[in-house]
């Protein structure tokens, strides 16, 4: 009788174990971040909403000092804007982006510029910006572009591949795994506490990857990506599949590995050790949310770094923060915008008449 017990006691742990490792299901830093990035190539719709933020930008140097014009673009880009909001589906592929900016400081401005794409069309808004006169007939109006007559007028073929959103994603998943797969987890990858890593209300994370390069680790990521990634990166690129995606030749590419093979080896340690000396990294990393059906659900990215040429008496300064969120992951999506109207669209040859000797 004790040994029975003994027995459903052990077996109810044992099933316990299984149940709750299966719930939790984290992994590794840099196993989940591969996993999510994999299956990216299976979102077939989503939701986006990101931000990237300008919060310093300053470049200084002998002969800028008395460039007004470049003290007027560092004041308008400080604490600028770039937001892109939309919906993507795969069948019927459809996406429609919505890019903003808001630029800050003695010469402010902010538009927006509605973006809808489907396998042949693009329309694109015409918006109203400041400083920027546009005659009042095409304002509010949409561009109609046709890729295949753009195609065409460049003299190249129209590649419907070039949109095939499901061979980009598996594209994108293969390299990131290469890329992944040369960088050693305990000096790039950490878990973040999901109750520590600042994730806006409503996202819901199981686990919460950092990507991140520090001073001391910044030359010797140079040097595997340059030296060990980039070879295996172009290695699955040369395939008949995905050089018709990107529109890439096979002379093209053997160009690119032909000048990896010629670099020299001192040339390029001289190089790093030379930025090492003048790049100061003050921040730079990457948050990955992961949700329970290991699908990407939010990314926020911090880079601050100085740049600092004792020779030239050159410096730069530049710090960066952005966000990326996805919604509504392989669900139905309602289109704000939709296809535009007939009444609502110019074509090329329409807009070219309407700006006349502006064009």
């Amino acid at each position: 009788m004790k040994n029975k017990f003994a027995i459903m006691v052990l077996t109810l742990l044992l099933t316990m174990t299984v149940v709750l490792a299966g719930c939790s299901s984290k992994q590794e830093p840099k196993e989940a971040l591969k996993a999510a990035t994999a299956n990216a190539a299976t979102m077939t719709s989503y939701e986006l909403k990101s931000k990237l933020v300008i919060e310093e930008l300053q470049v200084t140097a002998p002969d800028l000092v008395d460039d007004a014009s470049v003290g007027m673009v560092m004041s308008m880009l400080k604490n600028a804007e770039l937001t892109v909001d939309g919906f993507y589906q795969a069948d019927p592929m459809q996406t429609e982006l919505t890019l903003g900016l808001n630029l800050k400081g003695d010469m402010a401005m902010s538009f927006n510029i509605p973006i809808i794409m489907t396998p042949e069309k693009m329309y694109v808004k015409i918006p109203s910006i400041p400083m920027m006169p546009l005659p009042e007939t095409v304002i509010g109006k949409y561009l109609e572009l046709d890729l295949k007559e753009l195609a065409e007028q460049e003299g190249a073929e129209f590649n419907l591949n070039t949109l095939d959103t499901e061979k980009t994603q598996k594209l994108s998943s293969e390299i990131s795994e290469v890329l992944f797969n040369e960088y050693d987890e305990a000096s790039y990858f950490k878990d973040i506490a999901v109750k520590d890593a600042n994730l806006p209300e409503g996202v819901e994370a199981k686990q919460v990857v950092q990507f991140y390069l520090t001073n001391d680790n910044i030359a010797e990521a140079i040097t595997i990506l340059v030296e060990k990634a980039l070879p295996s990166m172009i290695n699955i690129i040369d395939t008949d599949e995905y050089r018709e995606l990107l529109g890439v030749k096979a002379e093209d590419i053997q160009v690119i590995r032909d000048e990896l093979s010629a670099l020299d080896k001192a040339e390029f340690n001289q190089g790093l050790e030379e930025m090492k000396s003048m790049l100061t990294i003050n921040n730079f990393n990457m948050n990955t949310a992961i949700d329970k059906k290991d699908f990407t659900t939010y990314q926020d990215m911090a880079l601050d770094f100085a740049v600092n040429d004792p020779e030239t008496n050159q410096e730069m300064k530049l710090a960066l923060k952005g966000y990326s969120q996805f919604l509504n992951i392989n669900e139905a999506q309602t289109f704000v915008i939709g296809i535009p109207a007939a009444a609502d669209i110019l074509t090329m040859e329409q807009l070219e008449k309407e700006f006349g000797g502006l064009y």
